[in-house]
């Protein structure tokens, strides 16, 4: 068979080549230095999934056994990679089966890019088969969409979308063409985007606001950081522990911030929010000054807004304007990227150790881990818990494994628990909490990252709602760790049916299949583990597979997550039973 491919010199302005819109798709890909696609095909996008097969040597198409799975595939890939996630579906249920990881993607900030068929052009508005108004659908979840009914729009289009994708506060973007539009030729020419007129991605640094931050930080007694995603996001990194080191200042992290900072970094003082450490909660409402960066101040980490650091001056560092003042309200707002920020303010702060502060922090910890984190990690009753299984994950791989985790009372015990020595380690759904998350996004993910161990820690109701991926892992033959947590309950639910609802357990609790013959029906090694004699040989059983492992867990039924601030709650509030 012949496959057209485009020469380096034919890409060019001014050499143009006559191709379909079809074709078009996968050079623009190629363009944009894409290498794997997660989709399912269908009637309306078969143009385009035919020259996917002629160009399977050059563009990899992963597909998934459901769209929604394509798009967490391609989240995963994309948080790990740091590159733009590609997935691709056919019109009507195929097109909104990818609605809820778009959503999930737009809130939590991640790059991706979604292709769509629709039906013709003329067919538009008729009701046609496998219609499907997307645009309109996904406007309120898209940072941009647009509809191609004229394959000349292809290039420009395609090459907008990747760019806003990837540029300033990253997110998904949906581009739905027409089936006419991918059948049509024209004269193909694709120039990659560096600017649009009417999109600003990073505003200009205020440089006042500089010497104001810094000022700021210099007189503070009792600063504390709390970072987010924008640190990962923004590549910050580095700068984040300069600061950190330099001005001696207590860090805490965003559950999507986690790994930004090492998790053994002598400042890094845990995790806020909702199931957070005991110590940055409480303390949150005792620093003089809440340097935020990075990070929007969703609800779950403020608790009650009223009463959330209003004794702190409040410096937020942030690239997207809409977020400044939206929920608190900053004192001295650092628009731009976070990189660039922290690099302008790091030579005017000045040395500090903070070791009073920092001690607070300490003693705080320590009751903690006498209330709750030797319980969850060393516990002396027989039944197992979720963090000594989290604590056997990090002891297998040396803590530098990307943990992938679904949503619930084990997404809150990861996330507490797992240890990080590299970026980009922490992957979860934050701000829409998408049960059915991990396993397609651990697919995407160890694709993103080959060289690095992903394991996904699940809980048995979120893995049955897109447990069809095991045939996406049996098909592709990813190496991907899989633990099943197993309570027999959807566990957070019902563990707020006993705190608030007097242990009416409504629709929770669960009856599951055999989840090990289910994993080994797909041809996944697969072990069930029950007591904790055999925990740590099955964790390191599964660590060293070179293959695919489902590791099942049965936990404790009704084990609670604590700390925990209850809904409407202040962060002082926390309770720790």
């Amino acid at each position: 068979m012949e496959v057209k491919t485009l020469k380096k010199e034919e890409s060019k302005t001014g050499k143009k080549i006559r191709i379909s819109g079809a074709e078009a798709v996968i050079h623009c890909l190629l363009a944009e230095g894409i290498e794997t696609v997660y989709g399912y095909p269908g009637g309306a996008i078969m143009p385009i999934y035919d020259e996917l097969y002629k160009f399977r040597d050059k563009l990899h198409h992963v597909l998934t056994r459901h769209e929604q799975g394509a798009t967490h595939a391609a989240q995963g890939y994309a948080r790990v990679s740091g590159k733009v996630g590609v997935a691709m579906a056919t019109s009507g249920p195929g097109a909104t089966n990818l609605i809820t990881g778009i959503a999930d993607a737009q809130i939590d900030s991640t790059p991706m890019v979604c292709i769509t068929g629709q039906v013709a052009r003329h067919l538009l508005g008729s009701d046609a088969f496998q219609e499907t108004d997307i645009v309109g659908i996904s406007t309120p979840v898209t940072k941009w969409n647009y509809q191609i009914t004229n394959a000349a729009e292809i290039p420009e289009i395609i090459a907008k979308a990747f760019y806003i994708a990837r540029s300033g506060r990253p997110g998904p973007v949906l581009i739905d063409i027409t089936k006419n539009a991918q059948f049509d030729e024209f004269d193909f020419d694709y120039q990659k985007c560096t600017a649009i007129r009417s999109y600003k991605p990073a505003p200009v640094v205020d440089e006042s606001k500089i010497t104001e931050a810094a000022e700021a930080i210099n007189k503070a007694k009792k600063p504390m950081i709390v970072w987010g995603q924008g640190i990962i996001l923004g590549k910050a990194e580095e700068e984040l522990k300069a600061l950190v080191e330099k001005a001696g200042i207590p860090a805490a992290w965003t559950i999507l911030g986690a790994s930004a900072l090492s998790s053994s970094h002598p400042l890094n003082v845990g995790m806020v929010g909702m199931h957070g450490n005991y110590g940055p909660n409480i303390l949150t409402n005792e620093c003089d000054l809440l340097i935020a960066l990075g990070m929007r101040f969703d609800d779950r980490v403020t608790g009650d807004l009223s009463t959330y650091a209003k004794q702190a001056k409040v410096l937020h560092f942030e690239i997207d304007p809409a977020e400044i003042n939206k929920n608190v309200h900053a004192d001295i707002p650092v628009l731009g990227n976070v990189k660039e920020t922290l690099a302008k303010v790091l030579p005017l702060v000045n040395e500090n150790k903070h070791e009073a502060w920092h001690n607070e922090f300490k003693e705080k910890y320590k009751i903690e881990f006498d209330k709750v984190i030797k319980n969850d990690l060393h516990p002396k009753k027989e039944g197992l818990t979720m963090g000594e299984v989290i604590e056997q994950i990090n002891q297998a791989s040396n803590h530098e494994a990307v943990m992938v985790s679904d949503v619930g009372q084990h997404q809150m015990i990861a996330c507490r628990y797992a240890k990080f020595n590299t970026t980009k380690s922490n992957i979860t759904s934050g701000g829409l909490g998408t049960m059915g998350f991990a396993l397609p996004a651990a697919i995407g993910a160890k694709m993103g990252a080959p060289k690095r161990e992903v394991v996904a820690v699940i809980g048995d109701g979120g893995y049955q709602m897109t447990i069809q991926e095991l045939g996406t892992i049996f098909q592709t033959k990813v190496p991907v760790k899989i633990v099943v947590l197993n309570n027999d309950f959807l566990g957070m639910v019902r563990q707020w049916q006993q705190l608030f609802f007097d242990k009416r357990y409504a629709s929770t609790e669960m009856t599951n299949p055999d989840f090990v013959t289910i994993a080994e029906g797909y041809h996944i090694q697969a072990k069930k583990v029950t007591k904790r004699e055999d925990l740590a040989a099955a964790v390191e059983e599964m660590m060293a597979s070179p293959h695919a492992y489902f590791l099942e867990v049965r936990v404790e039924k009704e084990d609670n997550v604590f700390p925990m601030i209850p809904t409407g709650a202040s962060v002082s509030d926390i309770r720790l039973s």
